[in-house]
């Protein structure tokens, strides 16, 4: 598989785990104190699968420094969900707004930048 190919495969995980994300937020914002545990988990690990993926494309094929950029992102925002739900959502404590906004938009520039590799790369690869 191409890197390009896995790149795309990635934000495509992202995407659907950042819609989660969004629901989660807005639980949370509505005064949830925490998510349905079978959301949170499946967030995480669609999250998890397209670090994977791209760590695993970045390892075998290689990646462009944006998406490299991205890597970076997205293990910080990993280490920062990983820390709510086993800090917070396990022990039934409400989810940390402060943390759950840094979270997002680590998140969010980690997709940007993935988006923005993707996109301007050549389709030709």
């Amino acid at each position: 598989m191409q890197s390009y190919s896995m790149l795309q495969v990635a934000s495509v995980l992202f995407g659907i785990a950042a819609l989660g994300g969004l629901v989660m937020a807005g639980m949370r914002f509505n005064g949830v104190p925490h998510p349905p545990a079978w959301l949170a988990m499946v967030h995480g690990l669609l999250a998890a699968a397209g670090l994977t993926l791209l760590i695993y494309a970045a390892a075998s094929v290689g990646v462009p420094l944006m998406a490299q950029i991205a890597i970076v992102c997205f293990v910080i925002a990993a280490i920062g969900g990983a820390a709510m739900n086993l800090l917070f959502h396990w022990k039934q404590l409400p989810l940390p707004i402060p943390l759950m906004i840094i979270h997002a938009l680590l998140a969010v520039v980690g997709f940007v930048l993935l988006l923005a590799c993707i996109y301007g790369q050549s389709h030709t690869q």
